[in-house]
């Protein structure tokens, strides 16, 4: 789904490719992001998915399509690009400019872009679930088969929102795949001083749906489970919490030092780091060789370099935007 794709003509590639292809271009764009925030090109409130990409590409290689739904976070911006975002718009939101997909009144916690089935990005912490089971709903009354996918992380599995969502999707078998980031930190608080469940998953079980715990940077194992939701989902057998557990490499936000982060556990999860750890697998398993990966990610970077002058070279929104998209505009009878 992302605009890194093979030509037409292409032979097929094996998923674990276009898992990689995706990684490594939300790696990218991450990269020079943060590289932008620091040198001061780039003025922006940005929360890094530096150590979740797998996890994202994954999800979006295992079934989910351009009509499918997705409800992201402010961290989501690995979301988007694998959902198939627009690299142009995308980034142009990002600073700011009128070009992007909500001509920059959005910006990196608010991104929209309904023809990829971006459909809400929110800065509020568990506020996107319930949107999702008003957007499942809709598919469900419409029979128009489509499954919504929501993510989100491990701090928002306390939030109300997130018991009343599951209930009420599990009551009408909603079309939706409740997806749990779980990086180990909500803000600053450590996984274990905010949540006394061993397993975010096991609380499925109350709501009377599958839940699944599974590691989040192993593509194989991840993409089994987010496979087998889609399934369900499609299937009318209603939805699934997916526990997704990944590791979280930056601060909350991009300025955020993370030193309240555990120094092994840390030590340990960036010597485990999942686009390197897949990268090298593609070569171990004859997949890929050296030569087809580095011209991979020259193209990578070309595309997202070619997404940056297109932000860096378009205008900022004029005053006239001030008004515009508040309300409905109402058409004449």
């Amino acid at each position: 789904m992302p605009e890194t794709t093979p030509s037409a003509g292409a032979p097929a590639e094996h998923p674990l490719v276009r898992i990689y292809r995706t990684a490594a271009l939300i790696h990218r764009v991450d990269e020079r992001m943060r590289g932008m925030l620091t040198s001061g090109e780039l003025a922006a409130a940005y929360y890094s998915p530096r150590g979740q990409e797998v996890l994202a590409a994954t999800l979006a290689h295992s079934g989910v399509t351009s009509d499918d739904y997705l409800v992201t976070t402010y961290r989501g911006i690995h979301d988007q690009i694998a959902k198939g975002m627009p690299l142009d718009e995308l980034i142009a939101e990002i600073f700011g400019k009128a070009t992007g997909s909500c001509k920059g009144k959005g910006g990196p916690m608010h991104v929209t872009h309904p023809d990829s089935g971006v459909m809400v990005t929110t800065g509020i912490v568990g506020s996107g679930m319930p949107i999702a089971v008003g957007l499942a709903t809709s598919s469900s009354i419409r029979k128009d088969g489509r499954v919504t996918v929501v993510c989100f992380g491990d701090g928002a599995s306390n939030i109300g929102a997130f018991h009343e969502s599951l209930n009420l999707a599990s009551l009408w078998k909603l079309p939706v795949i409740f997806v749990c980031q779980n990086n180990l930190y909500a803000e600053s608080t450590a996984y274990a001083n905010g949540t006394t469940a061993e397993h975010i998953a096991d609380r499925a079980a109350g709501y009377g749906m599958p839940g699944v715990t599974v590691n989040g940077n192993d593509p194989e194992a991840a993409l089994d489970a987010f496979t087998e939701a889609l399934d369900r989902a499609r299937a009318g057998e209603g939805p699934t919490l997916v526990e997704a557990v990944t590791y979280r490499f930056m601060g909350h936000y991009f300025g955020d030092p993370g030193t309240y982060m555990d120094r092994a556990q840390y030590e340990a999860a960036l010597a485990a780091d999942p686009v390197p750890a897949l990268r090298a697998l593609l070569r171990e398993r004859g997949l890929a060789d050296e030569e087809q990966l580095s011209a991979m990610e020259q193209e990578i970077a070309g595309q997202v370099e070619h997404a940056i002058a297109f932000a860096s070279d378009s205008p900022y929104p004029g005053a006239d935007e001030l008004r515009l998209d508040i309300y409905r505009e109402q058409v004449p009878a």
